[in-house]
């Protein structure tokens, strides 16, 4: 048997993980929530302790997502090899403020200046850019 932690396992502990900080919660307040301790929500994250069914339950009622919430971007082979890259604290308040955007006109406006601006060289990001981003925002 193997110490390693199972690739699907991991990918339930990090959208357990991504879901809490896009509500803001801590790993003390979603313990509390669940009746564990935050220990335990730290080792789901990881995926070192594999989530009940009965737990993932609870995760979704308690994180308001659907249970497959846990499970989008596996599928077939994806699932054997799946990697789940870590955000950092900039990307999870960048999809949090991302996520209060309903309309999708200003959606598209921001993914498109997101992408000019990640595909610019440092000294490239001109006053266009900038632009564009005042006018997103209005």
């Amino acid at each position: 048997m193997t110490d390693t932690p199972n690739p699907i396992d991991i990918q339930v502990g990090a959208r357990v993980k991504l879901r809490r900080q896009l509500l803001g919660l801590s790993q003390t307040d979603l313990a509390d929530s669940l009746g564990l301790t935050f220990q335990q929500v730290q080792k789901y994250e990881k995926g070192t302790n594999r989530v009940s069914a009965s737990k993932l339950y609870q995760l979704s009622q308690t994180l308001d997502v659907p249970v497959a919430f846990f499970f989008d971007g596996l599928g077939g082979e994806a699932a054997e090899t799946a990697e789940v890259p870590a955000l950092t604290a900039d990307a999870v308040r960048l999809v949090a403020a991302f996520e209060t955007i309903h309309d999708q006109a200003i959606r598209a406006q921001v993914v498109q200046i997101t992408r000019a601006i990640s595909a610019a060289q440092p000294a490239a990001v001109d006053e266009r850019l900038v632009s564009a981003a005042r006018q997103a925002a209005e």
